[in-house]
């Protein structure tokens, strides 16, 4: 059974978005349609809100109002201009900041390399990460990539374009989550924490 139109395009606007899958995105716009709330006009005022004010920094990659490109963390002068910690998305700095005690500056890459999921050099953010390395008065590359076989691949291929250079390229340590303990962790958990053990004193 086809949909109309229009019921199609928006379930495929939201079908790109990442976690949502086909049905999911039935069951949204099924959703928005029934809704007695009048949900849909304000969603849709909120996208468009969203579309007039915010933007992600043309240099980092941050979430940012348009008036202000670059972001804060970009023109910050109380930011350390050593330190560039790479993420795959612009939602991972916020969560960096919120976290806390990091001040360096940020490059998010859009993504990781996928060739399952069309997703290769030319449409990351590599280019752009290179140029402000070699430009930049970097001491340190903080690859800041989540922990699985495409991101691990992605930070191999960052690390071997960065070799001879007189740059320290680091990845946060990985392990067992604080408040938790040994029998609660899964191999790969544990195997990263004694790999990424720290000298105790």
């Amino acid at each position: 059974m086809r949909f109309h139109p229009a019921f199609e395009k928006l379930r495929d606007c939201f079908g790109r978005l990442p976690g949502i899958g086909r049905r999911s995105a039935e069951r949204l716009v099924f959703g928005l349609l029934t809704d007695q709330e009048g949900l849909l006009p304000e969603l849709a005022a909120a996208l468009r809100e969203v579309e007039a004010q915010l933007r992600c920094c043309r240099m980092c990659g941050a979430l940012t109002v348009a008036g202000e490109d670059p972001c804060r963390f970009c023109t910050d002068p109380g930011r350390d201009d050593g330190l560039l910690c790479v993420v795959e998305a612009t939602a991972d700095i916020m969560r960096i900041e919120q976290a806390g005690g990091y001040r360096g500056r940020y490059h998010a890459l859009m993504g990781r390399l996928s060739p399952m999921g069309g997703m290769g050099v030319q449409d990351l953010r590599l280019a752009a990460l290179l140029e402000r390395i070699e430009r930049g008065a970097f001491r340190e590359v903080i690859l800041a990539l989540n922990s699985n076989v495409e991101s691990d691949a992605t930070a191999s291929f960052i690390r071997s374009r960065l070799a001879g250079r007189n740059l320290q390229v680091s990845r946060p340590a990985m392990g067992i989550p604080a408040g938790s303990g040994v029998a609660y962790a899964d191999a790969l958990t544990l195997a990263c924490a004694m790999k990424s053990r720290q000298a105790f004193y």
